[in-house]
Order: C-alpha cells, then sequence, then structure tokens
C-alpha cells in the first residue's frame, strides 16, 4: 500500500537517503527548534529579503534630506563673439560730435580736446571666468515634500511585513519538511514492519505445506503477498529519502536527523482567540495599512501640483575676471522666490483622481484580505479538528484489526483459515496504522498553519520541544498506536541506520 498523502512536492530522483547516511556516518540530529534556527541563518529568501529592507530604508533615509537647502559651486567659462564695449559717442548730447545739431555751438578747442580723449570703454573680455558658491532652500512645496517622506517611511513599513509574510511561509514549508522526514520514515518503518510479518507468515505457510496441512495456493499467496509488501516498502523508503533530501537541501546540511516528534494537544486552541491575533496584527493586513498610507502620500503630491513652491536662494562670486561689468556686480545676493503653477500640461487633475482610485484599492483590497484571513483560520481549524477525529476514530479501528490479526494467525496456525484471510488481517492492520501516521501528519501540519498565521510561531515550538525522540512516541501527546508493530526490535537500528 502506497502512502499517497505525502506528496510535498519532493518528487527529486535522487541517490538513496538512508544507505548513504549508514555509510558517511555524517548525520547531525536536529530538533525543530535549532532546524527553524538554522534556517533562519541559511536561507537565501530571508537574506534577499533582508538586503531589501536595507535598500528601501537607505533611500528613506535619504528622502529626510528632502526639506534641508541645497548649495553646490557652480563655474563657467563663456567665449563671446567680441567683448561688450560702450561708445560714448553713442551717448547723447555727445553723439552730435559727429555731425549732429546741438542747440549751442561746441567751441571748437574743446570739440578737438573730446575727439582726443577715448570714448570706447570695455565691459568684459571676451573669454570670461566665473565661479560661484550656490543655494537653494525649498521653505514651503504645497506638502509635497512631506507627502513623499510619508511614501517612503510606508514603504519601509511595507518591506517589513512582507520579510514577516516570508518568514511565515517558510516556516510552514520547513515543518512540512522537517516532519515529512519523520511521517515518511514511520511509513517506511510500518511498511517494513508488514514485510517482516509476511516473512514470517510465508515460512510458516512453506512449513504446514511440507506437512500437507494447507494446499500449495496458500503457500503462493503468501509468496504474492510479501512481494508485493516489498515493493510497496521500498516505495515507502523512496518517499523517506526524497523527503529527507529536499530537508537537507533546505538546511543546507548534509544529513540532518530531525529529532522531535509527531505530536497532538491535549486540548486545541480557541478558535475566536486565533481569529482575534489573527485580524489584530496579521503582516498581509499591514502590508495593506503600508500601501494605504503610500496611495494617500501620492494623492498629497499630486495635488501639491496645485499651491505654490516658495523657496530662499543665495549666490556667492567665489572667483571673476578684472572686468569693469565684473566690477559692478555684488559679489553675493540672498533673496525670497516664489513659483506659483497656473496652467499645467502635465495632467494633474487626472492623476489625482488616478491616485485617489489607487487609495480605494487598497482599502477594498484590505477589506477583503480580511475575510480572506478569517475564511483561513477557519479552515485550518476545521483540518485540526478533522485530524484529530481522524486518529481518535481509528484508535478503535487499530484494536479490532490488531485482534483480527491475532484471530486469523491462530485459525490459520490450526488450519482453519485460509493463508488469504491471514494476510488481509495483517494488510489491514498496516492500513489502519498508516491512516493514523497521515492524520498525525495533517494534524501537526494545520497546527503549524493557525500558529504561522496568527503570530505564534514561539508556541508551536515550544509545542515541538515536548515531543520525544523520532521513533518514540509519547502516550501523553500522540496516540502510541502509530508506533509500526512488531518493529520494535527494527526500530534502533533503523534510526540509527538513516
Amino acid at each position: 500500500m502506497r502512502l499517497t498523502i505525502l506528496a510535498l512536492c519532493l518528487l527529486l530522483p535522487l541517490p538513496s537517503f538512508a544507505t548513504q547516511g549508514a555509510q558517511s556516518g555524517l548525520q547531525q540530529t536536529i530538533s525543530f527548534d535549532k532546524a527553524w534556527e538554522q534556517l533562519q541563518t541559511v536561507s537565501d529568501k530571508l537574506k534577499a529579503d533582508e538586503a531589501h529592507l536595507s535598500r528601501v530604508e537607505a533611500l528613506k533615509r535619504g528622502g529626510e534630506a528632502l526639506d534641508l537647502p541645497t548649495v553646490g559651486i557652480t563655474g563657467s567659462y563663456t567665449h563671446l563673439d567680441k567683448p561688450v564695449e560702450l561708445d560714448l559717442r553713442d551717448l547723447n548730447p555727445l553723439a552730435s560730435l559727429n555731425g549732429g545739431d546741438l542747440p549751442v555751438p561746441i567751441p571748437p578747442a574743446i570739440a578737438g580736446l573730446l575727439e582726443s580723449l577715448p570714448m570706447v570703454t570695455p565691459f568684459t573680455e571676451q573669454d570670461i571666468f566665473r565661479a560661484s558658491l550656490q543655494a537653494l532652500w525649498p521653505i514651503y512645496t504645497g506638502g509635497k515634500i512631506t507627502a513623499a517622506q510619508s511614501i517612503q517611511k510606508a514603504q519601509v513599513a511595507e518591506q517589513k511585513q512582507a520579510a514577516e509574510l516570508a518568514k511565515r511561509d517558510l516556516f510552514t514549508t520547513l515543518v512540512d519538511r522537517y516532519y515529512g522526514v519523520i511521517v515518511t520514515h514511520k511509513a517506511w518503518q510500518t511498511q517494513q514492519a508488514l514485510v517482516d510479518a509476511l516473512s514470517e507468515h510465508l515460512e510458516h505457510a512453506i512449513k504446514l505445506e511440507q506437512q500437507g496441512q494447507i494446499a500449495k495456493v496458500e503457500r503462493l499467496n503468501a509468496e504474492v503477498a510479501l512481494s508485493n509488501a516489498r515493493v510497496n516498502a521500498a516505495s515507502a523508503m523512496r518517499q523517506y529519502q526524497m523527503a529527507g533530501i529536499a530537508l537537507n537541501r533546505m538546511l543546507h546540511l548534509e544529513q540532518a536527523d530531525p529529532r522531535s516528534d509527531l505530536f497532538m494537544l491535549n486540548t486545541d486552541p480557541s478558535l475566536p482567540q486565533l481569529t482575534q491575533l489573527t485580524l489584530a496584527q496579521h503582516p498581509a493586513l499591514r502590508l495593506l495599512e503600508a500601501k494605504e498610507a503610500q496611495a494617500q502620500g501620492l494623492v498629497d503630491v499630486e495635488k501639491s501640483q496645485y499651491m505654490p513652491t516658495v523657496f530662499l536662494y543665495g549666490n556667492y562670486t567665489l572667483y571673476e575676471d578684472d572686468s569693469l561689468a565684473s566690477k559692478m556686480e555684488p559679489d553675493w545676493l540672498v533673496g525670497v522666490g516664489i513659483k506659483m503653477p497656473i496652467i499645467s500640461n502635465s495632467g494633474r487633475g487626472d492623476k489625482v483622481e488616478a491616485a485617489k482610485s489607487a487609495l480605494l484599492q487598497a482599502r477594498y483590497t484590505k477589506a477583503q484580505t480580511r475575510q480572506d484571513l478569517s475564511l483561513l483560520v477557519d479552515q485550518s481549524y476545521r483540518q485540526l479538528e478533522q485530524a484529530r477525529e481522524e486518529v481518535t476514530s481509528l484508535n478503535t479501528s487499530l484494536e479490532l484489526a490488531k485482534e483480527n490479526l491475532r484471530l486469523r494467525e491462530l485459525a490459520f496456525n490450526q488450519g482453519m483459515s485460509t493463508s488469504i484471510e491471514r494476510v488481509d488481517a495483517q494488510v489491514k492492520l498496516t492500513a489502519v496504522q498508516t491512516q493514523q501516521l497521515a492524520a498525525t501528519y495533517r494534524y501537526v501540519q494545520a497546527y503549524a498553519r493557525l500558529m504561522a498565521v496568527s503570530g505564534q510561531l514561539d508556541e508551536f515550538i515550544a509545542r515541538s520541544n515536548l515531543t520525544g525522540t523520532h521513533g518514540v512516541t509519547p502516550a501523553s501527546v500522540t496516540p502510541a498506536s502509530i508506533t509500526p508493530n512488531k518493529t520494535e526490535h527494527k526500530d534502533g537500528e533503523n534510526h540509527n541506520a538513516r
């Protein structure tokens, strides 16, 4: 019989896990809490989230300087077609010296003297060099700077919640893989116990056939049943190998040997409390709150396009040539400026509407997410209850299967029952053990999802630490019936050989 519920996406055709462990001797026994610590240390996904968070935090710190002044040095070199000059004779009334009529004639002696004087004054050189220190300080931008800073702050909050979501998702994946190794190991032990029991049954059948107490067909039936059991045991071994390799790759270990065991709580957690915790602090809701804050900031940014911008400015000349124009200019200046948009072609009205739509989208998405999270908690809790009910109900089935096998064994040895009935009883016992094992695994998975969605990872870790070593299930925590029957003498060997 195949253990179909343990696919877990571990379909890698990789080399033998148990055999390699026995040969290499490099097993590292690890409890679930240590496995979680190891995963947080080596996970590339978590490291990528940390790097992304560092980036947005750096951008946020950079945005804090938006309301500070900008100061810079400006240098220039300009080549003019010709220097800027002023001919005094172009000024009135001196222009009349070139032949114009004056109200009062100028004596010839004075006119000759004026013409002998230099009349052209250079204001600049043909090549102009200049360097200055300039400052600009926005003191009012209509709320644009404040909105931009709030957006960057919300982006940091969003990334923190996204990292927390990834962390919780990684936690549930670790639960699936860690306890997947345990459950596949127990399933393999159960199938191996069936092989041992059918092997013993075949030996008895051979002896009874030799004594003429059973027909040949009874012995052949025992051989066929044993052959099928060996095939199923080999399949269970391969699932165990793949589960182990997946865990090793996840933890970056050569050979992880889970120490914690499957478990069930004596009392299930409170559904109302789980729902309250989830809706109060789930990272998905906080992430959407951060997106809502970003959308609100975007609305404020677009509205600021209608507001004036007021700024202070200043300039200090560091270097200039010795021209007359440079001497006339002041060495420094300061002032206040204002810029008021009247008509713009940027489509600012439509941008405001788009920003408001983004805000509504964030709010509706948040409301839908609250419903989805509430439904997720309810579904996971129902799965938890169903798994517990299956384990409990299978206890009675297990007792019945054990008793049926005992009676069929006695009847077969006395020639009052067929080999088919004896084998069928053994297979039914194995099926019940496997079903109960699978139900316990589903219980652990559902409990892990509930603890992850409600933010109680430490609670799950504390519960996992109460369990015994893998292969020895505490009766006070998990039904002891999931331990394979008649394999106590092999459990230690199988556990150490992994």
